[in-house]
């Protein structure tokens, strides 16, 4: 053989031993889960005052498929929403249409669609299917639920529709200044030996994972990072992706910058991860009005005159708006840093597994004896709330006797037994929420345990949310599994809030404080053990390729046909006196300079009339040559958009249903940015009222001039 036989040959050989280039097919897709911007209470801060009537930008969801090249049956499905978190009901119904489609069925299942909340607070609530986190919203809502089905639907059908052969690239780095714990006392109580392995008592780390066609075109990212949706309060009512919305539509726009809000080529995901403990309000706890008494830093409360108080965390903006801003800011910042860097291929198998375990007596060991879970329960200090949105009452965090008559109150609903009081101990048991079924239950007993394997990245989906050290010793035991198969760059990720919600989880020592986050710690002291047990389980299969055996467990529950709601429908929408729905109430002025506020005030209908789905409640317009461009919509992050009736809400309820309603109005703000081109403007307002049927009305504004001075 000659020389040059021989040089063809290993030239052969090596081409044939290398990775083929794109080992996966990809496709990213987006739609709008906007729901509706009034009359529907938050979800996550359990406030029934905080009642949605505006939008700060919209909300969406970000689906992203793999799919093995060499197998197509072998797929995953992430979607990331701005929403507090996923839940049963909603993932049944999206597998329900999604099976119903002749083109997805059989393809995305229960099993491989794992649906993730990046955790905002200031989305509408009543999307569950347990009593327990529909009590404060008024119950269940329909509007809520099919706005963001219907969205996840269309984002993952949008993902479908764009798959082609592509690469996965990926990077790791350390973000400091968009966290901190907001338990860090709880955290102490971890064993020196952990905490000794980490510098920081949250989580810094960041993953980015990069989407890009076989022809080098950027088309999305999926970036894990742990931190509360929390930076807009509990006084908030606009509809908000919080700050990772923000860094979401940020790194959208930087990548497309033509592009309006929500129509970008790119998408950006910028998910949650094991956030039970970290807020994005970096400024210390104070006590509320009386910044020189000091916070108890057991129980975040101060005392003044003899009356305790909550205390409270911001910052690090001058409001939660800004706050908002300057966490998504950091958090896209150090984000595109890692993905322009991204430079590292993921290579290897697409691998998925999902089952459903009975969380409220599973067995196990710790420290040498026999264990179990048990049946869930609220503890007193899940009453407190957090620095980020406090309690209300006599209740604090840091309690492990309860309070009498609260526990009186709670357990006339149900008197928990010795053997649960003893089981949960040392929470006193506020709620015993797992032995509560009036009208339906009111906390879950069974929950989802899903894992992808993407090449070296292994995602463990979990139904709560993780504290720092919780996260860190799942990830950890993943981790040792496929190190012991033999794959030793393995990149753990904990994808939070997915699937469906089932509180918090703490480790062994964290919960014997009973801070906030342990005494929502509902499957009692062992619950974080109870998990890295079963998803050990599931990365020994993954890692070893023998998931056929596993026992998938019981079926999911479905609770929709015993949903109820005191939510009252919209019965009509009144005309203003002499004027139209749509007519200015108050104009703009005739000219503004950059980083000037823009405001104008039209008469409306409700919004929940029409949840402008994709579309918007307002535009910002420039003419050029008598032609009018769109420049912002109620997605932009320089809009605003409120609604609000023209009397107290229970006067016009009344109204409503006797004296043919209350009549209402928008007002519409854009906060001019530095890069404005001056010129010629107008805004518009589109919505729709209700009046012997449903219609849709458009207002403008008087023109306007910007300049620069």
């Amino acid at each position: 053989m000659s020389a040059v036989q021989v040089a063809l040959l290993l030239s052969l050989v090596s081409l044939f031993s290398l990775p083929v280039n794109g080992d996966y097919k990809i496709g990213v897709g987006r739609y709008d889960i906007t729901g509706p911007a009034a009359e529907i209470e938050m979800m996550g801060m359990a406030n029934p005052s905080q009642i949605a009537n505006g939008i700060h930008f919209r909300q969406y969801s970000r689906a992203f498929i793999v799919v093995n090249a060499s197998n197509d049956t072998n797929r995953v499905v992430f979607v990331s929403i701005d929403a507090c978190m996923g839940t049963q009901i909603m993932k049944n119904k999206v597998v329900e249409k999604l099976q119903s489609n002749k083109t997805f069925a059989g393809l995305y299942t229960d099993d491989n669609v794992c649906i993730s909340g990046t955790h905002t607070h200031s989305g509408p609530a009543g999307y569950f299917q347990y009593l327990l986190y529909e009590i404060t919203s008024r119950g269940f809502s329909q509007e809520t639920l099919d706005a963001i089905v219907d969205g996840i639907v269309e984002s993952i059908a949008e993902a479908h529709q764009n798959i082609v052969p592509g690469k996965l690239l990926y990077n790791t780095g350390v973000l400091l200044n968009a966290s901190r714990n907001r338990s860090p006392t709880a955290y102490l109580l971890n064993p020196e030996a952990d905490k000794a392995l980490y510098q920081y008592d949250t989580d810094k780390d960041m993953v980015v994972i990069k989407f890009v066609d076989n022809n080098g075109t950027d088309l999305g990212m999926i970036n894990w990072f742990a931190v509360h949706g929390t930076s807009m309060n509990n006084t908030n009512t606009y509809i908000s992706g919080d700050n990772k919305g923000y860094a979401s539509l940020l790194h959208e726009k930087d990548m497309d910058k033509d592009s309006l809000p929500g129509q970008s080529k790119f998408i950006a995901a910028y998910a949650q991860s094991n956030e039970g403990d970290v807020t994005p309000n970096l400024m210390p706890q104070h006590c509320p009005g009386h910044p020189e008494v000091p916070c108890d830093a057991n129980s975040s409360k101060c005392l003044v005159k003899g009356k305790e108080l909550f205390c409270i965390a911001f910052g690090p903006g001058v409001d939660m708006f800004d706050s908002t801003r300057i966490i998504g800011e950091r958090q896209f910042d150090k984000g595109k840093e890692l993905y322009d860097a991204a430079f590292k291929e993921l290579s290897g198998p697409v691998q998925y597994l999902k089952v459903n375990r009975d969380f409220s007596n599973i067995e196990l060991e710790f420290n040498g004896k026999k264990v179990h879970t048990c049946t869930p329960a609220m503890g007193d200090s899940f009453a407190a709330g957090t620095i980020d949105g406090p309690g209300a009452f006599s209740f604090k965090q840091n309690d492990t006797t309860g309070n009498k008559f609260w526990d009186l109150v709670g357990h006339l609903l149900h008197e928990p037994s010795k053997e649960e009081k003893e089981c949960q101990a040392p929470k006193p048991i506020l709620l015993d929420t797992g032995d509560i079924n009036i009208l339906y239950p009111w906390a879950p007993r069974i929950v989802p345990l899903q894992m992808f394997r993407i090449g070296q990245l292994v995602i463990s989906a979990v139904p709560a949310e993780f504290t720092t050290m919780s996260g860190r010793y799942l990830k950890n035991a993943v981790k040792k599994i496929f190190n012991a198969t033999g794959d030793s760059d393995i990149i753990p990720v904990i994808a939070g809030l997915s699937n469906t919600y089932s509180d918090y989880v703490t480790t062994y020592y964290e919960y014997q404080q009973q801070r906030y986050e342990a005494g929502s710690t509902i499957f009692g002291p062992y619950t974080l053990n109870a998990y890295v047990q079963e998803f050990s389980k599931l990365a020994v299969a993954l890692a070893t390729d023998n998931a056929t055996g596993v026992d998938k467990g019981p079926p999911t529950p479905d609770y929709y046909s015993k949903q109820k709601s005191l939510i009252l429908p919209v019965l009509t929408d009144k005309q203003p006196k002499g004027k139209k729905i749509g007519d200015v109430k108050v104009d703009v002025k005739e000219s503004y300079a950059i980083n000037d506020t823009v405001e104008v005030v039209f008469w409306a209908g409700n919004p929940r009339n029409d949840r402008k789905t994709n579309s918007t409640f307002l535009t910002v317009e420039i003419e050029d040559n008598d032609q009018w461009t769109v420049m912002y919509t109620d997605a932009s992050l320089e809009t605003r958009f409120k609604w609000e009736y023209d009397h107290s809400d229970t006067l016009c309820i009344m109204d409503e249903i006797f004296d043919g309603g209350c009549t209402s109005h928008v007002t519409i703000q854009w906060f001019i940015p530095p890069d404005t081109v001056p010129g010629t403007y107008r805004i518009q307002h589109f919505g729709a009222y209700k009046n012997d049927g449903v219609h849709q009305y458009q207002g403008v504004s008087g023109t306007f001039k910007v300049t620069k001075m």
